[in-house]
């Protein structure tokens, strides 16, 4: 008999949780009857299924009430064909689709009877994710589907997954240089209404419903529970045509709110932290879910497996990672490598509040030590170059301010390095990666203003000539450091959001890509692509290892308002035995002393030509005002 497996996580009752002596089951389904079993509470006086002809109708087909034997789950079977029916589960608290529903109708009211085979594109058994030797090889690329694609003209899917398939999109990712993407939050989320598509409606996604779903918002059929997956696999699947990865924003600490809840609807206060009878806020949107509870460590693990057995994803960024704990962390990179060690796992190291749990214990930045090959943003890095994210007026080392040991910090990729004087450097008295790998290399995403509407808010009077020399002079930073470079999309088109801070539910006018940009500021988009081919071409710039970085980068004596450094006798890969990088954010020329020799100039003034910009011979580099030049022999 065919048997299809599918849609729903089954809670437990407390005293399987506390023996560990549990597992995660599936609604059984076959054309002659279909299984459902679910882990609730001992206590739960009944609980019913809810059978319904549609994602919205509320008459219902069938009532079936469960029934529970001693230390298993609730189950139920109902005698009949349910293909392409929905249901919801009801302990009493009000109907969910389960919390770990893998289709789901509209808004993700009801889970869904799918064949998830029949939701795989032509080819799909045949896809596969792009050659990844070491994370040092990324240049990641974070985007929100409606920014993207929504202001894009000539575009056939505007603000959907199905513009990722565009030949538009990926001619243009291909010709920017990335090789993943990081898309924000796709998963079902509760902020944008999917019945009322037809009017503009905007958020980040960061209130998560249905962890397990594509968006309907970002589906051509938010209706039908096979157009979400499938599209989403489309996606997916063109963007690995052309060697992009792509990793998924996952928001596992907290959820849309705590009543209305799936995990809250199904087994009540078993998945969130409390500090007596008040609900612990370390996520700063009234909850935090509580990954050291077996339940939800199990959660998490089956849901990263589910996106990358079933989406083929290929890499994931935790959002607020410093909620969750280590021994979570490290059995979900555990569990990751037995599918693929290749796929990426980065997050926030840090929380938005004070968490319920001993904070030695937490995915925190300085923790990632004892997360071996997990990596966490670098907001030493980010706030080195631009200003601190409390204050949006005050400048960093690009508008004058003495950052250059926090900026050295980043360079190295967080590690231990003999030339960097960590009691100088910002947010951090000692080294928190073991690899150069650990550390995210960034100075803008899609928290806090972008680039461009930063430095017009931190430094007062800037000309657009000088914005534009210090733009391409963050991202210099940015991708000749160690780490793994992270841009906001539309940086190179010089982004700019009118100064909005947190445009998480800003309308389009805020949020949208300006493409006119790429004719405005070609000189922008050429030095971001030049810039990403010279790190891709040079491995010296991405060594992946903390011996081989203290060992080949050498920092250079430079005045104020500038750092340098070389990569010196490197001749892994490449006839550049040794590149100088001189960064100066000041408004005057400088002049820094090299290892003397004959050197070939490849960034100078805002321009980037691998083949040559001219030459130098001699000790005496002069490096123009707020700008890089790069050097090799």
């Amino acid at each position: 008999m065919k048997r299809i497996l599918f849609s729903v996580l089954m809670t437990m009752s407390v005293a399987s949780v506390q023996s560990q002596d549990f597992r995660f089951d599936e609604v059984s389904y076959s054309p002659e009857g279909t299984t459902f079993k679910l882990f609730a509470p001992d206590d739960a006086k009944k609980v019913t299924i809810r059978i319904y002809n549609s994602g919205t109708e509320k008459k219902t087909v069938k009532t079936i009430r469960m029934n529970r034997t001693a230390r298993g789950p609730w189950t139920a079977t109902f005698k009949g064909n349910l293909m392409g029916k929905f249901y919801t589960f009801d302990i009493g608290k009000g109907e969910t689709p389960g919390v770990f529903a893998k289709a789901v109708g509209v808004n993700g009211k009801r889970g869904a009877i799918v064949d998830m085979r029949k939701t795989d594109p032509e080819g799909w058994e045949n896809d596969s994710r792009p050659v990844l030797k070491s994370p040092a090889d990324l240049v990641v690329y974070e985007m929100h589907h409606r920014d993207f694609s929504i202001a894009r003209p000539g575009a056939r899917y505007p603000g959907k997954f199905l513009a990722l398939t565009e030949p538009w999109a990926i001619d243009y990712l291909k010709q920017l240089g990335v090789n993943a993407i990081h898309i924000l939050p796709s998963y079902d989320y509760g902020s944008v209404d999917e019945t009322r598509l037809d009017t503009p409606q905007y958020n980040w996604g960061y209130d998560p419903v249905n962890y397990n779903v594509p968006d309907g918002g970002y589906s051509t059929d938010p209706y039908k529970p096979e157009v979400r997956i499938r599209e989403f696999k489309q996606m997916v699947q063109a963007l690995h045509k052309a060697g992009i990865r792509v990793i998924l924003d996952v928001v596992y600490n907290h959820t849309y709110d705590i009543d209305h809840s799936n995990f809250q609807l199904t087994y009540p206060d078993y998945y969130y932290r409390k500090i007596g009878e008040s609900y612990s806020n370390g996520s700063g949107c009234g909850n935090e879910t509580a990954s050291e509870q077996p339940m939800m460590r199990r959660f998490m693990i089956e849901s990263v497996k589910h996106w990358i057995n079933e989406y083929h994803i290929d890499g994931f960024r935790f959002d607020l990672m410093g909620v969750h704990d280590i021994e979570t962390m490290n059995e979900i990179r555990k569990a990751v490598d037995e599918i693929d060690p290749t796929i990426f796992i980065y997050g926030e190291g840090w929380s938005a509040g004070a968490c319920a749990f001993p904070t030695e214990k937490l995915g925190l930045k300085a923790n990632i030590p004892q997360m071996p090959r997990i990596a966490a943003f670098s907001d030493e890095i980010r706030d080195a170059l631009r200003g601190p994210f409390s204050d949006d007026k005050e400048c960093g080392w690009l508008g004058g301010r003495p950052e250059e040991e926090s900026l050295k910090f980043g360079i190295v990729g967080a590690i231990a390095h003999p030339q960097v004087d960590m009691t100088k450097v910002n947010y951090s008295t000692q080294p928190w990666t073991t690899e150069p790998t650990q550390m995210m290399s960034y100075v803008s995403c899609h928290d806090d203003m972008c680039l461009v509407d930063r430095l017009k808010a931190s430094i007062p009077n800037i000309t657009e000539k000088e914005l534009i020399r210090l733009d391409m002079l963050a991202q210099t930073a940015v991708f000749t450091s160690q780490g793994v470079p992270f841009i906001l999309s539309g940086e190179e088109l010089m982004r700019t959001k009118k100064g909005v801070h947190n445009s998480f539910e800003s309308p389009d006018s805020i949020n949208q890509l300006d493409w006119t940009n790429k004719d405005r500021y070609p000189q922008v988009f050429k030095y971001y692509q030049n810039l990403i081919a010279l790190r891709k071409n040079h491995p010296a710039f991405r060594l992946g290892d903390a011996h081989l970085v203290r060992k080949h980068l050498e920092f250079i004596d430079a005045p104020k308002g500038v750092v340098a450094f070389r990569l010196k006798d490197y001749a892994g890969r490449d006839d550049w035995r040794n590149i100088i990088v001189i960064l100066n954010a000041t408004k005057t020329e400088e002049e820094v002393t090299v290892p003397s020799g004959d050197y070939t100039v490849v960034c100078c003034d805002g321009q980037i030509n691998e083949f040559g910009l001219g030459n130098i011979k001699g000790a005496k580099a002069i490096v123009d005002p707020q700008s890089a030049l790069i050097l090799h022999n």
